[in-house]
């Protein structure tokens, strides 16, 4: 993209960009603010606040649309789409004018979770080097303070759109970082990354109240809800949907990057209905259909205080979810694993690897996304057959060492280790242990070092083939 390129080396970024603002009836969100980058090739959403009753013309490139404010204090228009690129000025004329400055069109994404979505750059592996080379003024960020609300807000109450440099990437989300540099490097194009993320919180947080309510599953999270009278604490249900999610919704997206779960293992079961309503909740609210929603199956950790299948239980409602819930993609990450850290600090192939799914699904590139996931069994005497998709040109010990951490089950439900072999793209398993096998299931314990691969060396996700009870089942 040649003359796109001329254009980003002419403009100087960091030089007279402001919001100039006479008067003060006319207002933007924050999120609407110099450096920004705006959804490329769809209407771009664009509102503010005014006197009631006054025009607004909003004036962006080639596209102009005008609004009257309603009686609420409300404006909004609709401009036309543009394609990839920049800089403009975006022109906001009221009673008063603002400018802003330095806006971009390109690639925006949701970066969103706990902490190791909110896990920064200067925190993970080879951060110095890192640092030293985020040369990448095309690639932007804001993120929302720490922040709860009981009742959805009009605005975050913070956060500034920040240039990617090495003086500035370092606090940046190391998994949305990556992510974005990798879609930007493919399709060289401005990546916009909205990072809603904050250690510690669990999906119910992050999810509406409206939501919560509609499911009588989720009765127990309200109860504890309105039983806590802390104001500022996230763990409670919808208060960050209210502070972080509300006020960004009608900001155009192409997609979400999730990473969470950790907060949930004790309620691993009911988070195959959670997750999946947050999810409908989000693509609901922001009205753009089942736009691309991205996630990351937690890595291996030993969880001191709870039952080391509960983790596993979490990465079967994480699966359950990728098969579900439609234009969703699951990361994998048994090998980006610290065991006695919940922070695996290697972020830079998680976000490579999220951006695998954006880059196959999304943009229709030819790559694989994933690796082997669970399809179907067959059973043959003492032998059971495990097919798999996302194969690719076969399977393959990632170490070559014999597989491991798989297990095989009587009618009984008791699992014993089994021996696993790879025949073309199936596995074969069986145990002298166990006759008449029914079930089988792989990596299902919280520290599991499985070492299925497919021919891309990215790993198999855990699995079972059985519907046994869960031990996480009654938990609300």
């Amino acid at each position: 993209m040649p003359c796109f390129s001329r254009c980003i080396l002419l403009f100087p970024l960091l030089v007279g960009c402001f919001v100039c603002e006479v008067g003060a009836n006319v207002r933007l969100p924050r999120i609407l603010s110099d450096h920004m980058v705006l959804q490329c090739d769809r209407s771009i959403s664009i509102w503010g606040w005014a006197d009631p009753g006054e025009h607004v013309t909003v004036s962006l490139s080639d596209a102009s649309a005008k609004a009257r404010t309603r009686a609420d204090g409300r404006w909004q228009v609709q401009l036309d789409k543009l394609p990839a690129g920049g800089p403009h000025q975006m022109r906001v004329l009221g009673n008063n004018e603002l400018l802003v400055e330095d806006v971009w069109l390109g690639e925006v994404w949701i970066c969103s979770g706990q902490s190791n979505m909110e896990w920064t750059v200067q925190r993970s592996s080879n951060a110095r080097q890192e640092i030293a080379e985020a040369d990448y003024s095309m690639i932007r960020t804001i993120k929302s303070p720490h922040h709860t609300s009981t009742e959805p807000q009009d605005d975050l109450t913070g956060g500034d759109w920040v240039v990617c440099s090495p003086e500035t990437v370092a606090n940046f989300s190391a998994a949305g970082y990556f992510f974005g540099r990798e879609i930007h490097r493919k399709l060289d194009v401005p990546v916009g990354l909205v990072n809603l993320s904050w250690g510690g919180t669990q999906c119910e947080a992050w999810t509406s109240r409206e939501a919560l309510a509609a499911n009588d599953k989720f009765s127990a999270i309200l109860e504890r809800t309105d039983a806590n009278q802390d104001q500022s604490t996230p763990h409670r249900g919808a208060v960050l949907f209210n502070a972080s999610v509300a006020p960004v919704v009608p900001f155009r997206i192409r997609g979400a990057i999730w990473y969470q779960g950790e907060s949930n293992v004790s309620r691993a079961a009911q988070y195959a209905e959670l997750f999946p309503t947050m999810i409908v909740d989000w693509r609901t609210r922001w009205g753009q259909g089942e736009f691309p929603f991205l996630f990351v199956q937690l890595a291996p950790f030993r969880y001191g205080n709870q039952d080391p299948q509960n983790c596993a239980e979490l990465w079967d409602s994480q699966l359950k979810t990728f098969r579900t819930v439609r234009n969703t993609g699951m990361v994998v990450t048994t090998d980006i694993t610290m065991l006695q850290d919940i922070h695996p600090t290697n972020k830079a192939d998680v976000g490579k690897r999220l951006a695998l799914w954006a880059l196959a699904d999304t943009y229709g590139q030819q790559v694989m996304p994933s690796g082997p996931i669970y399809r179907s069994m067959e059973i043959d005497d003492d032998t059971i057959r495990l097919k798999f998709d996302y194969v690719r040109k076969g399977l393959r010990s990632a170490d070559g060492q014999p597989l491991r951490e798989f297990t095989i089950a009587a009618a009984n439900g008791h699992f014993l280790p089994a021996d696993a072999t790879i025949d073309g793209d199936t596995v074969l398993v069986r145990s002298a242990a166990v006759g008449n096998p029914v079930a089988a299931r792989f990596a299902f314990y919280d520290s599991a070092q499985p070492n299925l691969v497919n021919s891309t060396g990215l790993p198999a996700s855990p699995f079972r083939t059985d519907n046994f009870p869960l031990l996480t089942r009654d938990e609300k």
